[in-house]
């Protein structure tokens, strides 16, 4: 990893040098767009609307509009405002770790010491540690003053950039202003529901499965060029059903009986009744020579049973149609 930015976290008279890494990455399958007829790359260009000629970036300065009044920003304006050129991670307070709505969680990072001596900064994540507390800090990246938390995660110091309060929208929605009667049965069948699901979270189970098919789409199309057909490719997409439920009593009991341990790492037999459609079919279509063959057994049975009285050719004669109907 690369570090993208170097400061000190500072909180009263103690400093602590530190590197900043971005924690994440991004792994989307890199697409570009191309002209349908021939192929050929769709690329932007920054206009000037002025003479119509291309500008290049190192010429771009930023500019605010008012609706009246243009003014413009330069590199060097921007630069010289005091946020951007300070290069210290301020500590404003430390607050109980459960009074941060994850809802206000923006960008992840990684923070290395950046000193000969660690002291400072394994004391400053013992303490966060042991008190249970998380540092509430501010600081300058990329010509924007963000508020973060500083937590511990696995040994090492992280920052989570935060959305400013004025950046989370309100959640009104008149729809749910009415009063909603739900029953205490309904709630009982909906935690038992919860309960067949329950799992400890392990992140390395799941995978995005979109970005999984669009290469193994991309890689088909090296392979066999536009003649591809996606359907032997993928399967045959099932049929979603309707997503209204009119009985959600029903819904609930359907689902519970269907998922018993349907949770992580449960087997297929185990999955909800909409997980387990295909194995459903299979299993009916092999129901009636199921019947048929169980049918037959006690007809097998009743020719041991007249063993004292009849001879051993006629037993094997009963037993050899048997085996040709199963």
């Amino acid at each position: 990893m690369r570090s993208i930015w170097k400061g000190a976290v500072t909180f009263g008279l103690v400093n602590v040098p530190v590197k900043l890494y971005s924690a994440t990455e991004d792994h989307d399958v890199p697409l570009h767009q191309v002209h349908d007829a021939d192929g050929g790359r769709i690329r932007y260009r920054r206009v000037c609307e002025l003479d119509g000629e291309e500008v290049q970036y190192q010429h771009i300065d930023r500019a605010y509009d008012d609706g009246e009044r243009t003014v413009v920003l330069t590199k060097d304006d921007l630069a010289a405002l005091p946020a951007e050129t300070n290069r210290e991670i301020e500590v404003v307070e430390f607050v109980p770790s459960d009074q941060i709505d994850p809802i206000m969680l923006d960008r992840t990072y990684y923070l290395e010491p950046d000193s000969k001596s660690p002291k400072a900064y394994v004391l400053l994540r013992r303490t966060l540690e042991e008190t249970d507390r998380t540092a509430i800090v501010k600081f300058a990246l990329r010509q924007r003053t963000r508020l973060a938390a500083l937590r511990v995660r696995d040994e090492v110091l992280v920052i989570q950039t935060l959305l400013w309060a004025d950046e989370v929208r309100e959640a009104a929605f008149p729809s749910l202003d009415g009063s909603v009667t739900v029953s205490d049965k309904e709630l009982a069948m909906s935690g038992q529901l919860v309960a067949s699901y329950e799992a400890d979270f392990a992140p390395e189970d799941y995978e995005d499965e979109y970005q999984t098919q669009l290469r193994t789409l991309i890689d088909a199309k090296i392979e066999q060029g536009e003649a591809l057909d996606t359907s032997e490719t993928f399967g045959e997409q099932p049929e979603k059903e309707d997503a209204d439920v009119i009985d959600l009593m029903e819904a609930l009991r359907r689902s519970v009986s269907g998922s018993k341990g349907g949770g992580k790492g449960a087997s297929k037999e185990d999955a909800p009744d909409s997980a387990k459609k295909a194995p459903a079919k299979r299993s009916t279509a092999k129901e009636p020579a199921a019947k048929k063959a169980s049918a037959k057994k006690p007809a097998a049975k009743k020719a041991p049973a007249k063993k004292p009285a009849a001879k051993k050719a006629p037993s094997k004669k009963a037993a050899t149609p048997e085996r040709k109907t199963g």
